[in-house]
């Protein structure tokens, strides 16, 4: 199956700011976040946001924020966004596809996965926009999440499939802002 700009939406979870230093490579991480966040926008696919326990880890990262579509980030206590009822995720509403990034890998991605694809969602978690605080932890949550149906892809193949098309100005706009 591809990812389908127009039944998709980009779901970011736990971006925040005091957790971002802690994980392994995390200005790479931002980097591709902001990068698909950049192109879900000009794509007019959906940008959603949640915050595990925001009084304690705190915002989304400035830079992410600063990104972000007005009134799309949720606040949840579950670590899954479907738990947590962020954006009604719990209801069955909302896009057919979402598109995954976040932090942690193991915890809060992996759980919200799990449940997106339990509620019948196709789910597609980013490799290069996901992270954990080790490694090792990262690497068993996407091992994880592909034996339970997601697919593991890399942020070139999210706009490669949003956009499906090479003969358009919006591919060579995208192409010369986003695909270098």
């Amino acid at each position: 199956m591809l990812i389908d700009a127009r039944h998709s939406a980009l779901l970011l979870v736990d971006i925040q700011g005091k957790l971002v230093p802690a994980i392994a490579g995390w200005q790479t991480l931002l980097d591709h976040v902001i990068w698909l966040i950049r192109v879900a926008r000009r794509l007019e696919v959906p940008v959603l946001a949640c915050e595990q326990y925001p009084q304690g880890l705190g915002p989304t990262h400035p830079a992410v924020a600063a990104e972000l579509p007005p009134g799309c980030i949720a606040a949840k206590r579950h670590f899954s966004a479907v738990a947590g009822a962020c954006h009604a995720l719990d209801q069955g509403g909302g896009s057919d596809q979402y598109v995954v990034c976040g932090m942690e890998a193991h915890v809060c991605v992996l759980q919200t996965v799990l449940e997106l694809l339990a509620g019948g969602r196709q789910v597609f978690v980013v490799d290069e926009a996901v992270g954990s605080r080790r490694e090792s932890d990262k690497a068993l949550a996407l091992a994880r999440m592909r034996d339970a149906g997601a697919g593991i892809v890399s942020r070139e193949m999210v706009a490669f499939e949003w956009l499906r098309r090479a003969d358009s100005t919006l591919f060579r706009e995208i192409s010369r802002d986003f695909l270098r």
